[in-house]
């Protein structure tokens, strides 16, 4: 099966590091995101990769290249002007519309060790994968006296859950995919909708998104932690 990178955003919220950087290529441990989630893709048998480039694409795939020094082969959709993440997508159908077993696809901020073999399903549904929704705040528990019993640090939200980012999808998911728009917001609704889409919970998985400054320092410490534990 192929993978998808999405790789082609501007990452205005981690400005003013994604002025002469893209976001993808911004490191963490001293590596790249995007370095992290073809070693992901590669871990999970997933060794022929697309890559959805767009602004400061050249920094990508000077990296990159064609991928052999990370043993996975590379091709490059580019973007001439934003698509989003579904016009990204529909983007890469040439390359991807023989892929009768599905194929998998990744947004380009996510650093994770999401098993992506249990995301498919025999019956090549398509899936998202979620994760619970992690509190960015502390959370104190007390008693119907309001009585303070205990507090939590960023605790997991148990019964909410989020997308990941991580899809699996079939060739059917091109029959929703705007030419420009984001597939959150567009494809991913109407597939619900239409009972063409499923999700597979991932609680215990590490998971992060790249969406601050914040993050970067924190998912460095996680990633040590699971390094260090490997």
């Amino acid at each position: 099966m192929k993978g998808v990178i999405l790789a082609g955003g501007f990452g205005k919220r981690l400005k003013p590091i994604t002025d002469n950087c893209p976001k993808p290529m911004i490191e963490i441990l001293d590596k790249p995101i995007i370095e992290w989630q073809i070693q992901l893709l590669a871990k999970n048998n997933i060794r022929e990769i697309i890559i959805c480039v767009g602004y400061l694409k050249e920094q990508i795939i000077d990296h990159i290249a064609s991928g052999n020094r990370f043993n996975v082969k590379v091709a490059y959709t580019v973007e001439d002007e934003p698509l989003g993440t579904g016009g990204a997508l529909k983007n890469t159908y040439s390359l991807l519309k023989d892929e009768k077993e599905g194929f998998f696809m990744i947004n380009g901020d996510i650093l994770t060790n999401i098993d992506f073999k249990n995301l498919a399903d025999k019956n090549k549904t398509n899936t998202l994968a979620v994760v619970p929704l992690n509190s960015p705040y502390g959370i104190v528990d007390f008693d119907e006296k309001l009585n303070v019993t205990g507090f939590k640090e960023k605790p997991h939200i148990v019964d909410k859950w989020i997308n990941a980012g991580i899809y699996f999808f079939n060739e059917d998911v091109f029959n929703y995919l705007p030419d420009k728009g984001n597939i959150e917001t567009t494809a991913l609704p109407e597939m619900a909708n239409q009972q063409k889409l499923k999700a597979k919970k991932f609680e215990n998985s590490f998971w992060k998104s790249i969406d601050s400054h914040k993050d970067i320092e924190e998912s460095s410490k996680e990633l040590a932690k699971i390094d260090s534990a490997d």
